[in-house]
């Protein structure tokens, strides 16, 4: 097994799957919505993975308990937070807070974009 704390955020079908098929342990997703964790769990247990743990939390607001990550995997979640009609630049700057709250130093940070250019996303992680 391939120790290393990952981190994905807000998954339904995720790359935790693929990630522990690969011999990845210790790797934690997490949603806001109870449902989708849920439905993930219900994936994960089908598929007979015992090393994904599941948690509800909003990436926004997170609890104390998340930090120490090396790697972080966004696909989808920052694109959803900035087309938020209600202050999405402050929204996105909470992010880049969490971000760096649950990252390790030098861990590395995995984000799938369709909304944001590599030169626009690298902007708004510079202060992160």
């Amino acid at each position: 097994m391939l120790q290393c704390l990952i981190l994905e955020l807000e998954m339904v079908f995720s790359w935790l799957n693929l990630l522990a098929k690969f011999g990845f342990s210790n790797i934690t997703g997490i949603d806001y919505s109870p449902s989708a964790i849920q439905l993930s769990g219900s994936i994960i247990e089908k598929e007979g993975f015992s090393n994904i743990k599941l948690k509800v939390e909003d990436f926004l607001n997170l609890s104390t308990k998340l930090s120490g990550f090396h790697i972080c995997i966004d696909k989808g979640t920052f694109d959803a937070i900035s087309l938020n009609p209600d202050n999405a630049v402050e929204k996105r700057k909470q992010y880049v807070k969490s971000l760096s709250r649950v990252l390790k130093v030098k861990g590395f940070f995995l984000i799938t974009s369709c909304n944001w250019t590599k030169e626009e996303l690298l902007n708004e992680f510079s202060e992160g």
